[in-house]
């Protein structure tokens, strides 16, 4: 005889997880498990990931873009390059952050 097991659900939206991957974060108040939608939009972990990237994007313009920017060369191209030089290491965080908080997934009950 199968138990019915209380769904596990996520702690901001409610949304039931159903296989689908769940995020754990600690709060003060302990553990939280999210949903993909809501641990994206994690309040810590945006602002960390903003601090990462502006320190390592500042860097990287600095290794490649600096030489044209001390002397005063701003092409075009910088309007992409220096942007994405930003973004890619917030992105590469906040997936590294997801990650780490990835909890498995459980096995079916076919």
């Amino acid at each position: 005889m199968r138990q019915n097991a209380m769904a596990e659900q996520c702690s901001r939206c409610g949304q039931i997880f159903n296989h689908r991957p769940a995020y754990q974060f600690q709060t003060p108040r302990g553990l939280s498990r999210k949903c993909l939608r809501c641990a994206l939009r994690d309040a810590p972990m945006l602002p960390r990931s903003g601090r990462i990237a502006l320190i390592v994007g500042t860097i990287l313009v600095a290794i490649n873009h600096g030489d044209g920017l001390l002397a005063g060369h701003f092409p075009p191209a910088f309007a992409w390059k220096v942007p994405l030089t930003y973004a890619v290491p917030f992105i590469v965080a906040t997936l590294g952050a997801l990650g780490a908080g990835k909890v498995p997934g459980q096995p079916r009950g076919d």
